[in-house]
């Protein structure tokens, strides 16, 4: 199949439909690619909202707000979102216009280099895996808020593991619908935290007192970290900037259920744009509130959040907020969606980790029995082989679950990638986020030449105005987090700290040498990589309407 494209008569001569040079040790196996379109529109919304949506903004903002201040934290969120913007857009026009399986480890293998794709899809499918588990501990842990007999714990893992099963083995659709849910709950949380919030500071509380701007005068709107003065609060908002990358990503999951969206080209660019200004919309509102109804030197706000979840202590900076005006009710609302909220975490990540591995088997990169699909079009070898990770969870039945949660945390450290609830050095939550970030828009780029090279003119496929300025940009930025991520163990140096937080640049690195040893690949140049193989035309998803569809301005941005 050939994509769908416009090409002047003077463009470069194209490969091979059908054809990937020899040299290239990259080869993506259609004729394995059995996964069916059965997800709408709603469903790829949601299913991103609910992947960043979490406890990065029901919890993760106290942290930050205590690292800068209600200011700092403003500017920090601001900055970061511009690196998603331009990192959104990019991973969004890659998949529609090849909206097949393996997304973001395929156009990495494609476009950029065989061994990149295979170091970032084998880290990826591992640390999503290993987070299953850590997900279901949680999840036990967040229950015994309510219910302390420990003896329970085991009929609530087994729960969990048995609804991941069904859920994930019945089709993608009753994925889509569990996440519909899921996201729908984080999204009336979030606004009745704003909106109640805003109530409060204004006056509307039990205790009538009206806050306004009070703390950004006294403590300030700023905050001296690590240091004293000026330099303090310039460091303080490089602490912050990681774990407030970290709380807005999963934003790829767009991406990933490109190979299974109905009328993915149309889909998959709506969904990007509700995502992109609906997230910033509620972290920058949730900044603005919480900063306005807690003073930044409050000592509850750094404390972590093992001992939060597992004591049962929540320190939501929401539930703070609340509970200083007097309600005391919402610590059992918020603990009610955090469950539902671990939950849709551990089922996104079977989703991930199963279509990762499936990914990288169609394209010769893991043993071809994971690509095994059922009839609906399942790929059940790969959805049982991550699901099978949740049965670490039962661990916890005979150990603390405090114990057995920091030794997830520790495996799933090795990798650079933490669950939503897993607060370890800044390093460790947010490396693989943002080298994945780094290659996604490091492709784009390829991509972004090479099409241009070719001469080729995506007919009807989205195009963002501002690439490739955007996809340079967060290139940029990703390259600057990455160094910075564990800027905070310089000032209380220890080997172990340090050794933590950079460990995951030479696992990366093995990944990335040996394969390209051992295969002997490269880098291609513009002029021989391939955008016609196996990407279907618009005709062939449904897309056939974006032909007709005039595009405005503000909608070429992805605003509206």
């Amino acid at each position: 199949m050939a994509a769908d494209l416009q090409t002047p008569a003077s463009s470069v001569s194209f490969l091979s439909p059908e054809k990937i040079p020899e040299n290239n040790a990259f080869q993506y196996q259609g004729d394995l690619d059995k996964v069916k379109r059965q997800l709408g529109r709603q469903h790829l919304q949601m299913i991103a909202i609910a992947g960043c949506i979490g406890t990065g903004l029901f919890y993760g903002l106290g942290e930050i707000l205590a690292l800068c201040g209600p200011l700092g934290a403003l500017l920090v969120y601001l900055h970061v979102s511009t690196v998603v913007y331009g990192t959104i857009m990019s991973i969004g026009e890659m998949a529609a216009y090849a909206p097949i399986s393996g997304s973001v480890v395929h156009y990495t293998a494609r476009w950029l280099d065989p061994a990149a794709g295979f170091a970032l899809g084998w880290n990826y499918c591992y640390s999503t895996a290993i987070s299953i588990p850590l997900e279901i501990t949680a999840l036990t842990a967040f229950v015994s808020f309510w219910d302390s007999n420990s003896s329970h714990a085991a009929i609530y893992i087994a729960a969990t593991i048995v609804g991941l099963f069904v859920i994930n083995l019945f089709g993608v659709r009753w994925f889509g619908n569990s996440e519909i849910l899921f996201a729908t709950l984080k999204i009336m949380l979030a606004i009745t935290l704003i909106i109640g919030g805003l109530v409060i500071d204004l006056g509307g509380g039990p205790d009538h007192d009206r806050i306004g701007f009070r703390y950004w005068i006294d403590p300030g709107p700023m905050v001296s970290t690590l240091e004293p003065g000026a330099l303090g609060r310039f460091i303080g908002l490089l602490v912050a900037i990681v774990p407030a990358a970290f709380s807005v990503s999963g934003f790829e999951l767009i991406a990933i259920g490109a190979a299974e969206s109905v009328q993915p080209r149309t889909n998959i660019i709506r969904a990007m744009k509700f995502v992109v200004f609906r997230l910033v919309f509620f972290y920058l509102c949730s900044v603005i509130i919480v900063g306005m109804l807690i003073p930044s030197n409050y000592p509850d706000l750094l404390l972590v959040v093992p001992k939060i979840v597992l004591n049962g202590n929540s320190q939501s900076p929401f539930v703070i907020a609340f509970e200083r005006a007097g309600i005391n009710v919402l610590p059992s609302i918020i603990n009610a969606i955090i469950i539902s909220s671990a939950y849709s975490t551990a089922n996104t990540c079977v989703f991930t980790a199963s279509r990762i591995l499936y990914g990288l088997a169609v394209q010769k990169q893991a043993p071809k029995i994971f690509a095994t699909c059922t009839k609906g079009g399942v790929p059940w070898v790969a959805v049982i082989i991550a699901s099978l990770f949740s049965f670490l969870a039962f661990m916890t039945v005979s150990s603390s679950a405090s114990t057995v949660f920091n030794w997830f945390v520790s495996l799933s450290t090795m990798c650079g990638l933490i669950g939503y609830v897993a607060p370890l050095s800044l390093c460790d939550r947010i490396f693989i986020t943002i080298h994945r970030w780094t290659v996604i828009n490091t492709t784009y780029l390829r991509y972004y030449y090479g099409l241009k090279l070719h001469g080729i003119v995506p007919r009807g496929i989205y195009r963002s105005p501002l690439q490739p300025y955007a996809a340079m940009w967060a290139i940029f930025w990703s390259v600057f987090y990455m160094l910075i991520s564990g800027i905070s163990v310089f000032w209380n140096f220890n080997a172990s700290s340090f050794i933590a937080s950079y460990i995951n640049l030479p696992i990366i690195l093995c990944l990335f040498i040996g394969y390209k040893l051992w295969y002997k690949t490269k880098i291609q140049p513009l002029a021989e990589l391939d955008f016609t193989s196996h990407i279907p035309t618009l005709e062939e998803t449904g897309d056939e309407g974006l032909l007709l569809e005039k595009v405005p301005f503000l909608q070429k941005l992805g605003i509206v």
